[in-house]
């Protein structure tokens, strides 16, 4: 059990699926030695198949009597994509695009696909990182003890000395957040950029985020925005809490949309572009009240009248989405694990 639990929370209603978080991730920690295919980082539009492909088929979790679930581990070749060269020349030429012959999967592979029919076509993106769960069921599965919850901010992390690379924490995450280093012959993951947190600097991710989607800090801090938004207003919900981790990564779900059209093109009243059961699939029952009060503090708005709730979610002030500072219980470099996780920088 952690002493504090810092947490992120995503406004999908912001997100316009650019990508520079999953950049700003794979430049800082996944683009050699072994990491190329990981993205602890992507953003998937959903609905689709997502990162690796079909994840949330793959088991993994805890059923409800609390006994973990059988899981998974993806195929490198078909659910998370054998990383290619792009061959432009060859590609202008009327050949393949990819070096390497046609891919079969890969990040971003169903991007803006989307679901529904013309005129009622809709997506919505979904970043996704490591959601240092509070109940993590990659710790529980691993018969070496190798991965932990750091006792002074609750960020799950491998100690690379014990891992054995035996994968069953890749299996037991149902997000499929955990990844096999086939060079380095262990498990890696995001460590939710501690090193940078230390310094009082947010995730690379967060940092570089254009849409301001992403806020970090404290759960128990009650004067921060995350604790405002998961605990206050309850508008930021966790992704398949069903799975039974308790997972630390929050999401304010999307507005359902403009009205759905009739086949004479005219709205149909009462309707709604993105399915609520999509919605509640994703985040839980506590959908219909989060989006219920994003809609009347957006209606009081309207009104002219002052709505705390979404001048958070506007995110005037870039620095004050972020709570690491002074009295945040961190720990210098150099404790338990930290030294043998340095992702080889």
């Amino acid at each position: 059990m952690s002493e504090r639990q810092l947490a992120m929370v995503m406004d999908l209603n912001k997100c316009i699926g650019c990508q520079t978080c999953t950049v700003a991730c794979k430049t800082q920690w996944t683009n050699r030695e072994g990491r190329e295919y990981m993205y602890w980082n992507n953003v998937e539009t959903r609905p689709g198949k997502g990162y690796p492909a079909g994840w949330e088929e793959l088991g993994g979790g805890f059923d409800g009597s609390g006994a973990l679930r059988e899981g998974e581990v993806p195929s490198v070749s078909a659910q998370y994509g054998t990383p290619w060269d792009f061959d432009l020349e060859a590609a202008a030429l009327g050949g393949e695009v990819a070096a390497q012959g046609t891919p079969r999967a890969g990040p971003n592979w169903d991007e803006d696909a989307g679901g529904g029919e013309h005129p009622n076509a809709w997506f919505f993106y979904l970043p996704r990182i490591c959601n240092h769960c509070s109940n993590p069921a990659c710790l529980a599965a691993c018969p070496r003890g190798a991965i932990f919850k750091r006792p002074q901010d609750g960020v799950v992390l491998v100690d690379r000395a014990r891992c054995e690379g035996q994968r069953y924490c890749v299996a037991a995450c149902p997000y499929k957040k955990v990844y096999f280093n086939a060079k380095s012959f262990r498990s890696e993951k995001c460590i939710l950029c501690f090193p940078r947190v230390e310094q009082g600097l947010p995730p690379a991710c967060a940092q570089q985020c254009v849409g301001r989607i992403r806020w970090v800090g404290y759960l128990d801090d009650e004067a921060g925005q995350v604790h405002q938004l998961v605990r206050r207003w309850q508008v930021a919900l966790p992704l398949h809490p069903e799975y039974g981790t308790q997972p630390n990564v929050f999401y304010v779900p999307p507005l359902p949309g403009p009205p759905r059209f009739d086949a004479q093109g005219k709205p149909i009243p009462g309707s709604a572009r993105i399915p609520l059961s999509e919605l509640e699939a994703l985040f839980g029952p506590g959908v219909r009240k989060a989006l219920a009060t994003l809609e009347a503090e957006l209606a009081r708005r309207k009104a002219g009248k002052p709505s705390e709730l979404l001048d958070t979610l506007v995110a005037f002030r870039h620095a004050e989405m972020f709570r690491l500072g002074a009295g945040s219980g961190l720990v210098p470099l150099g404790r338990r694990g930290v030294k043998s996780l340095d992702p080889g920088r």
